[in-house]
């Protein structure tokens, strides 16, 4: 990554394998990466991990072997709190966060995961679906099941997730959200204002819970962002 201005790391939502986030790599350019949690992209990543801690500091040490100056840090959905927790873990071991860019989440201290989200697999893709559409494969596709359990395992693992265990990042918060998302509310963004010790700028757009992503006008928010870092 460019030692010049800040690297981008993005971390994917529940259930995701990063194919809805590429549009969004490719517009951020060279120096932003997918974040990937463990045992999710083949053998080299493990096994899955099996606590929210455990996600995290797999991402951490992603982050830090990438070595990017001064990184952004952008999470959409589960991905925004797992972003939140790594960007404090690296404030803890001496790395500077520039941002975090929280998108399509509500603020940790808000933060609720339904039993149905948990629950079978028929009940977990109803949650998803409710949520957004496009977050799964067509129903005769055989990758639909793997993102649904995929989806199951990460929220069981953002059940442990607790604002009181994560401190306030010394990085200011940039949260965003689809003016259409059922998942967030203008109070829900504006309360990760309480997660950070410079506060939070606030953001909507047009669109639901994922296609905020690739909005032109979300990478230009981004951009300017890391800019401005």
């Amino acid at each position: 990554m460019s030692a010049e201005s800040p690297g981008v790391v993005v971390f994917p939502g529940a259930g995701s394998f990063g194919t809805e986030l590429k549009p969004l790599l490719r517009q951020l350019g060279p120096a932003a990466r997918l974040a990937r949690y463990p045992g999710r992209f083949g053998k080299s990543f493990g096994t899955a991990a099996t606590s929210f801690s455990g996600v995290v500091e797999a991402c951490g040490t992603q982050v830090m072997r990438w070595r990017p100056h001064r990184p952004v840090l952008v999470g959409h959905s589960f991905g925004a709190y797992v972003a939140h927790a790594t960007a404090a873990e690296l404030e803890e071991l001496g790395t500077e966060v520039s941002a975090l860019v929280v998108v399509g989440a509500t603020a940790p201290s808000l933060l609720t995961v339904p039993d149905s989200a948990v629950g079978s697999r028929s009940e977990a893709a109803d949650y998803l679906h409710g949520i957004d559409p496009a977050l799964l494969p067509d129903e005769a596709d055989e990758w639909r099941s793997i993102v649904v359990d995929t989806a199951v395992q990460d929220l069981r693992l953002l059940k442990e997730f607790s604002a009181a265990d994560h401190r306030k990042v010394r990085c200011p918060i940039f949260a965003a959200r689809g003016e259409e998302d059922p998942l967030t509310s203008t109070s829900g963004n504006g309360a990760w204002d309480g997660a950070s010790v410079q506060g939070c700028t606030r953001r909507t757009f047009p669109g639901g819970h994922s296609d905020l992503l690739n909005h032109p006008d979300f990478a230009a928010w981004v951009h300017e962002v890391r800019n401005h870092g």
